[in-house]
């Protein structure tokens, strides 16, 4: 029997599980009790991060890779997660293992858009919060920055303090920006409005693309009680992962219908960890939409469909699906496609890396495989050969 092929690919999308001492070891002394920071747990029996005396998740809540019992089990400590998760060295070595060039690095003490940072109402202390990640960031990669493509925090609560740690950041060597896809639900305007355009303009003048990643808005029924009661569990955190895939489905609409891709026409978004399958719909039904309502009358900008838009400006990331077939390709846009393992969170490959990308992409020709495993995110991202 022939030996199955060994891909090597790049990864748009990982996590960091952060070390205890992020923020701790990086704000002035004054705030050293406000900030996020990990303590034992008696009751729990388990290392936590707390904000100001709140409870916020075990550490081992986003290091699931490789442990035995399904989410919401979890380890309860750094030293029983998987080394990787947190440790960067650790890290490279387990990319080496399955064949994996480059991971693209994303937070999750701070929030998915960075929106966690609001519980700390100060602004100075927030922004201090984002600085201080951004710099832990860029300390983390240290042992090898080639292997790495580190995305930024942004203070979207303040679109001057966003503009300047976007500069900040941008020469200190990040390559893209994390922001909220539903800055409506943090009552900011909505993406449409004029009030983003120092953010997009500053993005596109440096050449980042702005991620829109999975859970970046505000919260979802998730685990109420009411549905773990009814529900249980296991079944509550699949229904909210389908439901985290339909939000994304909401937001890109927004994206796509706000104006801001021909007003930004070389300003590009990354459609995070939110998986592929349903956006050929989408982009029909807002293809269809777009004609019927006759848009075009009252915003004279839009010179193109929004799929349109879609395959000039926008990429989007699959893990688990096999959807990349020759029809999904072709309504996507073959240089919009990015693979992703998701590491080390609850949903991520494990164990399996090569077995999904051969089952999804194996039937297709090589140019194919190279350009959605490796080259389309090493040119969005702008990686050295």
């Amino acid at each position: 029997m022939a030996e199955a092929p060994f891909h090597s690919f790049i990864d748009a999308d990982t996590h960091i599980t952060e070390p205890a001492d992020v923020w701790t070891s990086r704000v002035p002394a004054k705030w050293k009790d406000l900030v996020p920071q990990v303590k034992w747990d008696e009751e729990a029996r388990e290392e936590c991060w707390y904000i100001q005396g709140n409870r916020i998740m075990g550490v081992g809540n986003t290091a699931l890779a490789g442990w035995p019992e399904p989410f919401p089990e979890h380890p309860p400590t750094y030293e029983q997660s998987h080394p990787g998760s947190y440790d960067a060295s650790a890290r490279i070595r387990y990319m080496d293992e399955i064949g994996c060039r480059a991971q693209v690095l994303y937070p999750n003490v701070g929030g998915f858009g960075n929106q966690f940072f609001l519980r700390l109402k100060d602004r100075a202390l927030m922004l201090a919060c984002v600085e201080a990640y951004n710099d832990f960031q860029l300390d983390w990669i240290s042992p090898d920055p080639a292997r790495f493509i580190p995305i930024m925090a942004t203070p979207f609560w303040d679109v001057e303090a966003t503009v300047a740690e976007v500069e900040r950041s941008a020469a200190r060597g990040h390559k893209g920006i994390l922001f909220t896809a539903s800055p409506q639900d943090f009552r900011q305007p909505y993406l449409s409005d004029p009030h983003w355009d120092p953010l997009w303009s500053v993005a596109q003048e440096a050449g980042l693309p702005i991620s829109f990643h999975i859970g970046s808005g505000g919260d979802l029924d998730g685990f109420s009680p009411g549905r773990v009661a009814a529900d249980g569990t296991q079944a509550t955190y699949a229904r909210t992962s389908c439901n985290l895939f339909l939000n994304n489905g909401m937001q890109l609409a927004d994206l796509l219908l706000s104006g801001v891709l021909p007003r930004f026409p070389e300003l590009k978004f990354v459609s995070v960890e939110s998986g592929i399958g349903w956006i050929p719909f989408l982009l029909e039904a807002a293809d269809y939409s777009f004609d019927a309502a006759g848009v075009r009358r009252q915003r004279p900008e839009f010179e193109w469909m929004p799929s349109d838009y879609f395959r000039r400006q926008v990429y989007s990331c699959y893990w688990f699906e096999t959807a990349p077939d020759a029809g999904m390709i072709e309504k996507l846009g073959l240089e919009h496609i990015l693979f992703e393992t998701d590491f080390p969170h609850p949903t991520c490959l494990w164990g399996n890396v090569q077995e999904t990308i051969e089952s999804g992409l194996g039937s297709q020709p090589e140019p194919v495989r190279r350009r959605i495993l490796n080259d389309n995110a090493a040119e969005l991202y702008r990686l050295d050969a």
